[in-house]
């Protein structure tokens, strides 16, 4: 089985974006003037938690004094959503912030070898419009031929739908395809997709539970800056090169039926 498609997460797997949100959220709670703050390890915990609206609302509804005082919990929750990626884009933009290793050269071996590119991310396409601008000064719809965000569907992961919209959009079944992920709801989603996994992980994500993924490394690596294996067989390599994932989608092969493919599109809104 040959390789036809990557699908990539964003935050966390793209780029050391999470301490950004982390610091994005807590300028937005000040702002408000409201009595939350998130340390990293009260960060770390609601990663499990995917979405930034999913994480507001289930502080909300910890905090049942301000939760009481509120009119219209929705409303409040997408007016402090909008705000806070508003103070993140910024700070991506200030920051200059850099391409986790590998993840450049990988694209750009996908596209030299003809191999379709797509995101599939719970955050929005302005986060990602932002950090492939500052990255790589280029519009993602240059790199990617399907983007699936948190704008289009409404289930997050570990929900499957992002990749199944994205397989769906490309045109693609998973076991041509290796989605590039960095937390457990990410590879469950991934793996229920049918997708086999690579995940890179960074200091939230380095203890979760990443049963089912082919490979477990610190970062992508580069040919003078080699990976660590944490789970999984690397094949005799020291980078996630095409070469890798070939060997991957080889000899790890899922099975969904082509035919699914139209209808799982119809799950994008």
């Amino acid at each position: 089985m040959k390789l036809k498609g990557i699908i990539f997460d964003v935050d966390g797997t793209m780029a050391d974006t999470e301490e950004i949100h982390r610091q994005a959220f807590n300028q937005t709670f000040h702002e408000f003037d409201l009595n939350w703050h998130w340390s990293k390890s009260d960060y770390h915990k609601l990663l499990s938690i995917s979405g930034g609206r999913e994480r507001f609302k289930q502080c909300l509804n910890e905090d049942q004094d301000l939760k009481s005082q509120i009119d219209d919990p929705g409303q409040f929750i997408k007016a402090l959503h909008q705000r806070k990626s508003e103070h993140y884009r910024a700070m991506v933009a200030s920051d200059r912030i850099k391409l986790r290793p590998g993840i450049h050269r990988l694209i750009k071996e996908a596209q030299a070898s003809g191999i379709q590119l797509a995101v599939a991310t719970s955050s929005c396409v302005a986060n990602l419009n932002t950090l492939i601008n500052v990255t790589l000064n280029i519009d993602p719809k240059e790199i990617f031929s399907m983007i699936v965000s948190g704008d289009t569907i409404m289930d997050k992961k570990p929900s499957p739908i992002a990749y199944q919209c994205a397989l769906a959009g490309l045109g693609l079944t998973p076991e041509t395809c290796v989605a590039i992920e960095d937390t457990k709801n990410g590879n469950l989603a991934a793996r229920e997709a049918g997708l086999n996994t690579i995940i890179t992980t960074h200091a939230y994500t380095i203890d979760n539970d990443f049963t089912g993924a082919s490979l477990v490394v610190n970062h992508l690596g580069e040919p003078d800056n080699a990976f660590k294996v944490a789970q999984g067989y690397a094949y005799d390599r020291s980078y996630v090169d095409i070469e890798l994932l070939n060997n991957i989608v080889g000899n790890d092969v899922t099975e969904i039926a082509i035919d699914d493919l139209p209808r799982l599109a119809s799950n994008m809104n």
